[in-house]
């Protein structure tokens, strides 16, 4: 195939030479990890331009022979400044359900290795209608652990307002464009095209990422996320995410007002050794994978028996951390004026946690809020339910909002009015604010609309907005660098950015009220508090516990009687 690598292989003694294309190369197997450089590289923790996942295995190289090897490209790689050959969406005739919207597109894989594209770089996107509604939730459910995976479901659509209508002149090879609703949400496994590095977000890699996309394909998008604090150490947990994480799924599951769509992209470059034939076949791979049947999620609490929760910090640390804060925001000579402290929780439970029916039940707590689920393939699940947006695009319109001030819904009508009116008097906000009310909690919410110069704007846009002073602190450096030094655990893409880039337009919401899932580790639970002067530690500990609950209600806090358990402990 080309230039022969060495292979670095984790808990295994043995080295094995295999031949590659000059292209650096992550493999997975059970048990073992290990890197393949080309000969000119020696950086081990550079993130790879070619990502494989070996997935089935027989007898061979250490007791076992892959059976099917997974790829992907890494987009980051590439020369931003070289534009892709050709960015397409090829819309095909309607049908009646899921299954035959997969039987329709592997008809389609078929023909497309029958004529290749002439080009040397590229993204196609083949979608099919589907005349049924399905949900996407569901529909990423019954894929099970195909990975990676991604979910993102759009705060306006489920709560039927006038949002953008986002799924534009969807026409069929007929030229009948009359197919043409509001996009509900967006689930999609593998990638055509994944963008990842160590170092900080930068420029660099948001037109790497808008190097793939378009105004005239806006169902071509990159799902993802960014780290609350790129500077911070990445622990063990959050190392499968980088410094950021994007990816433009392989295949897609769209959930549309009274309808849905399937739909598969490949993306191939000759320039990051990716080829057309590489990515029809990781195509095929994937697509072999793929479950059309889908069945109802039942979105009720699972009932598991949680074993143990664990808060870092615990109460007593987290008192000393505020009481730090408030003594650091009543010196005359700080410029701190507020700090928002986090905390994270892990729940083990008897049985593994299923992030993708736990996020369906966070569903229904979560209208009027984002519901977004990433998980890249060799790593945990990071979901979430979250009522803040960072900001929206579309052109060159830019909407933003602030949320603050977290009170619980009132027992009563009277006593709920009653906290509606002492939010409204806590601040004065320009334009008018409001309340915005969730199922357990409710926020005060002010919106901010604007125009971009230019589209290059919009990476400036997200760089001076996040992290917010809801998440964050004011002044911005000052709240970070007291945050570093204080908290104990990687917050990770916690309170980061998390959302999705498109050719015309882009959303990204706060990550918060959100939680790591991982297989065998259980989850980590998420949650901060702002802190400003007359903070009062065990009520901001309340406000945590407060947060926290939309996740914790769905699992039963319970320690099974006869459990032979050791070292159970349950910190509060």
């Amino acid at each position: 195939m080309g230039l022969a690598g060495e292979i670095f292989i984790e808990k295994v003694e043995e080295k094995k030479n295999l031949e590659t294309n000059n292209a650096s190369v992550f493999i997975l197997i059970p048990s073992h990890s290990f890197h393949l450089f080309p000969p000119s590289v020696s950086q081990r923790n550079s993130i790879p331009s070619v990502f494989f996942l070996l997935a089935h295995y027989g007898k061979g190289m250490f007791g076992n022979e892959a059976r099917r090897v997974v790829a992907w490209m890494n987009g980051c790689e590439g020369d931003p400044k070289l534009p892709i050959g050709s960015i397409e969406t090829r819309t095909l005739t309607v049908v009646p359900s899921p299954s035959m919207a997969m039987e329709r597109l592997n008809v389609a894989i078929r023909e497309l290795k029958c004529s290749p594209p002439p080009l040397t770089s590229g993204i196609l996107r083949l979608q099919v209608p589907i005349e049924e509604q399905t949900e996407a939730i569901e529909w990423l459910h019954a894929q099970h652990d195909n990975l990676p995976r991604c979910f993102f479901s759009g705060r306006r659509s489920r709560a039927n307002r006038n949002g953008f209508n986002l799924l534009m002149d969807i026409g069929n090879e007929n030229g009948d464009s009359s197919f043409t609703n509001n996009l509900v949400g967006v689930a999609g496994v593998g990638s055509a095209v994944f963008f990842q590095q160590l170092h900080p977000f930068s420029y660099h890699d948001w037109r790497s990422i808008k190097r793939f996309l378009s105004s005239k394909c806006p169902l071509i998008r990159a799902y993802g996320a960014i780290r609350f604090d790129a500077t911070a150490n990445i622990s063990p947990e959050w190392k499968a995410f980088g410094s950021f994480y994007f990816m433009v799924p392989q295949v897609e599951f769209d959930e549309l007002e009274g309808s849905s769509m399937l739909a598969i992209t490949i993306a191939w470059d000759n320039a990051l050794s990716w080829t057309w034939d590489a990515a029809i076949h990781s195509l095929e791979t994937t697509m072999q994978q793929i479950a059309s049947v889908v069945v109802k999620l039942k979105k009720e609490a699972s009932g598991e028996s949680i074993l143990s929760k664990t808060h870092v910090p615990n109460k007593t640390h987290w008192d000393l951390a505020v009481k730090k804060a408030l003594q650091e925001i009543n010196t005359s000579s700080s410029e701190l004026v507020k700090v928002v402290l986090a905390r994270s929780s892990r729940i083990l439970s008897t049985t593994n946690i299923d992030p993708i029916a736990w996020l369906a039940c966070l569903q229904v707590e979560g209208e009027d809020a984002y519901q977004f689920c990433l998980q890249p393939p060799n790593g945990p699940a990071f979901v979430g339910n979250t009522p803040e947006l960072l900001f929206q695009r579309k052109w060159l319109s830019i909407s933003s909002e602030a949320l603050a001030a977290t009170r619980a819904r009132g027992e009563s009508r009277a006593l709920d009015l009653q906290i509606e009116h002492d939010l409204l008097s806590r601040v004065v906000v320009e334009p008018k604010k409001t309340v915005r009310k969730l199922p357990r909690i409710q926020h005060l919410y002010a919106q901010l609309t604007g125009n971009l110069r230019r589209e290059d704007d919009e990476f400036e846009i997200l760089s001076s907005l996040h992290p917010t002073p809801a998440v964050c602190g004011l002044p911005k450096e000052a709240a970070r660098l007291f945050i570093s030094e204080t908290e104990m655990f990687d917050r990770g893409m916690y309170a980061g950015p998390v959302g999705w880039f498109g050719g015309g337009e882009s959303e990204f919401a706060v990550g918060i009220r959100s939680a790591l899932v991982e297989k065998d580790s259980g989850a980590l639970i998420y949650a901060g508090a702002g802190i400003v002067e007359g903070s009062n530690p065990s009520s901001e500990w309340d406000e945590l516990e407060l947060k926290t609950s939309q996740c914790t209600k769905l699992l039963q806090l319970e320690v099974p009687r006869h459990s032979k358990v050791e070292n159970l402990e349950i910190i509060y």
